[in-house]
């Protein structure tokens, strides 16, 4: 069956019109547009990675040779039992952006083990002349090591298959390279098996990879481009923009941006986003994403299904806030695409334009992590990113937050460069001179940043992690010099539109720093704040008020239902 004749997702497409000259026109513009931003690597850069690529392969090959040796395999054998380098994410599905890191994942016969790759493997990098900052994180959830390979940055899973040697021709999307693996294991290689079939899903892949282009340059351009933070990472962006080119698959990057908006402006979540019938069968018991079964996969508040076995919920860190949040920028995306169509000149800037987050909110909290060097701030920053979500969590279930947003972006220090800030804008509901106590909601975050740190053996001296309330009018005390004055609101917060802005400053806050301060592995914990003490804000009666968030029904996993094709007709 030829590619244009090959039906792709659940359902049947919405409309297989092809392009207008205006599309074609304004397709142009945006490509045009986005190359503005140097996000398209060069024929020499693109070189460049290929070369890098081709010499951690072989270095793979040696290290696998060398250490067969060392376990006394027969030589007629020892060659043919080598390992192999795959590529993943962004790199593999073509969308990676100029001096963006490489995923990758080295694949070895079942004769190699976890400990030789994180201890000899790791001795052979250090040793390279063009490998620096080497580093390994063998405790994580999905196991890696990080470095920077002759200026490329590369991050490097492990997987050990229960075969022999490795074919050159090993398919990873054949479902039997998983049998008798551990857990780890098929974590490393779930990267690269829903890489390849996002793009077996997809009818025409360089339409697929435009899109995507201008999806990820406009959800870091919005602040919702996070997994760590409960947005959405790469991989759930590309199934997202999958999904829409199944049901537009003859249209180019234009229409498809255009329909991307309409079609998750509309979608009725938690209605999960699937791009093929999941498997229904589990011939090897791995956990799988099943409401039907697991009662906690049925409160997934945007659950995005990746395509291949195990299937899993790339999105479960998104909460109540982030999905409003997004829920508003497919809104106002839709808006921009929309008015570029009826217009007569095609600018994309208006889509594109920087989300203004420090004048969205009056009310800010602030997450400082320190340590006392360059190495220990890079361990301990990812650590205490990955509980920042928990924190929004907590903040969520107070009565009297409304929304708690977290900008991904990553602040410095002012006074050292040992120092990362995020921060939380809050709105309130309104209530007439309400007390808000966030005491609990900081210091259990602070608290299982410090546990978090110790069972994972992260624990060094001089980490330090803080949590403290600002003022917007304070802002200026932590962020970069003329940061502020440079950056216009975009839109204002839906619950603001139509309200009367007060003169003076209607709230009015008594507020104590929460800090976590670890020296040298001791346990015991330093709490600036006096635990008697309350973090308390004082809400007057003009405060802004939310709409909240209804908790999440059962999840559908069928196909969307027949009227959510309505007034989808193509241009």
């Amino acid at each position: 069956m030829s590619e244009s004749s090959k039906a792709f997702g659940l359902t049947s497409a919405l409309s297989k019109a092809g392009p207008k000259e205006k599309d074609l026109e304004m397709t142009s513009k945006l490509e045009e547009f986005l190359r503005g931003f140097g996000i398209f690597e060069s024929d020499e850069e693109l070189t460049h990675r290929t070369l890098v690529l081709g010499k951690l392969n072989e270095l793979v090959k040696e290290w696998i040779i060398d250490l067969s040796r060392q376990k006394n395999m027969p030589e007629s054998m020892v060659k043919r039992m080598t390992g192999r380098v795959y590529t993943f994410g962004s790199y593999r599905l073509g969308v990676h952006t100029k001096g963006a890191d490489i995923d990758t994942l080295c694949l070895v016969p079942r004769h190699v083990e976890r400990v030789d790759f994180f201890s000899s493997f790791q001795e052979k990098l250090r040793e390279h002349k063009d490998v620096k900052d080497l580093r390994a994180v063998e405790e994580a959830y999905v196991p890696v090591m990080k470095m920077v390979f002759d200026g490329i940055e590369i991050d490097l899973l492990f997987a050990r298959l229960a075969l022999q040697e490795i074919p050159d021709d090993l398919d990873l999307l054949d479902d039997s390279v998983l049998k008798n693996l551990d857990k780890r294991c098929v974590r490393s290689l779930n990267g690269s098996r829903v890489t390849d079939e996002i793009l077996r899903q997809v009818p025409n892949r360089d339409n697929f990879r435009m899109t995507l282009r201008a999806i990820k340059h406009w959800a870091k351009r919005r602040g919702i481009y996070s997994n760590a933070l409960g947005f959405l990472g790469g991989v759930s962006w590309a199934m997202l923009v999958a999904r829409v080119c199944q049901l537009y698959p003859n249209a180019i990057a234009s229409t498809l941006l255009h329909k991307f908006f309409f079609v998750f402006k509309k979608w009725e979540w938690p209605r999960p986003v699937l791009l093929r019938q999941p498997a229904q069968e589990n011939p090897f018991g791995l956990p799988v994403w099943d409401p039907r079964v697991n009662p906690s996969d049925r409160y997934h508040l945007m659950p995005i299904i990746t395509p291949a076995y195990p299937q899993q919920n790339s999105t479960f860190n998104v909460s109540q806030s982030t999905l409003l949040i997004m829920r508003k920028e497919f809104e106002r995306g839709f808006v921009c695409v929309d008015k570029l169509n009826q217009a007569a000149v095609c600018d994309w800037a208006e889509l594109f334009e920087p989300v203004s987050f420090f004048n969205q909110y009056k009310h800010y909290i602030l997450i400082c992590a320190s340590a006392d060097s360059k190495d220990h701030q890079l361990e301990w920053v990812g650590l205490v990113e990955s509980k920042v979500r928990i924190l929004i969590g907590s903040l969520e279930q107070n009565d009297s937050i409304s929304l708690a947003h977290v900008n991904p972006k990553q602040f410095p220090g002012i006074e050292s460069s040992n120092v990362t800030q995020w921060f939380i804008g809050i709105e309130f509901e309104r209530h007439e001179n309400m007390k808000i106590d966030l005491t609990y909601e900081i210091q259990s975050f602070v608290d299982i940043v410090h546990r978090t740190a110790l069972t994972s053996s992260i624990l060094k001296e001089g980490m330090k992690v803080e949590a403290s309330y600002v003022k917007k009018k304070r802002l200026n005390d932590y962020l970069p010099p003329g940061y502020l004055k440079t950056r216009k609101r975009s839109f204002p917060p839906d619950n603001q539109k139509g309200s009367k802005k007060s003169a003076a400053d209607p709230v009015a806050i008594k507020c104590q720093t929460v800090t976590e301060s670890i020296d040298g592995g001791d346990e015991d914990k330093t709490i600036d704040a006096n635990q008697s003490k309350k973090v308390k804000i004082n809400l007057e009666e003009d405060m802004v008020k939310s709409s909240g968030m209804q908790p999440p029904g059962i999840h559908d996993t069928g196909p969307p239902p027949a009227k959510d094709k309505i007034e989808m007709a193509s241009r």
